[in-house]
């Protein structure tokens, strides 16, 4: 199984902004948008894997399966991006150095395959069990 160590920045995308004035933040579509991790293509290829392939991304903070997508901004080697959502929040330092914001850029992560046919939870089950289920 490959495994690439790469580093995470994040921000708001289109499609996400479109999904959630939807209103559509518990329906498959805003995984499909959020839950998501975009790519360089050499990195994609150095995965051994495909658009729309779940991989397990990891940080010191926390590891969360999402869906890998080619990056339509490549070249960008060694730099995956994320839209800002509950996925990526689990894996940015929370601590805002008096800000009020996580740094959402310069997250050093990993990135290998998902193992036994596992898929990105969506929202709702996300929320349960990082959230409601850890906090209690």
């Amino acid at each position: 199984m490959s495994k690439i160590d790469l580093e995470l920045t994040s921000g708001g995308t289109i499609n996400q902004g479109i999904v959630i004035k939807g209103g559509g933040k518990s329906l498959p579509v805003y995984t499909r948008n959020v839950g998501i991790i975009f790519l360089d293509p050499e990195d994609l290829k150095s995965l051994g894997v495909y658009p729309l392939t779940p991989v397990l991304v990891s940080s010191k903070m926390n590891k969360v399966i999402v869906f890998a997508q080619e990056s339509p901004d490549a070249p960008h080697k060694g730099i995956a991006f994320m839209p800002r959502g509950p996925w990526c929040n689990l894996l940015v330092n929370p601590d805002t150095m008096g800000s009020g914001c996580s740094m959402f850029k310069g997250t050093e992560i990993s990135v290998e395959p998902a193992s036994d046919g596992k898929k990105p939870l969506n929202m709702p089950e996300l929320i349960n069990q990082y959230y409601l289920e850890n906090a209690a």
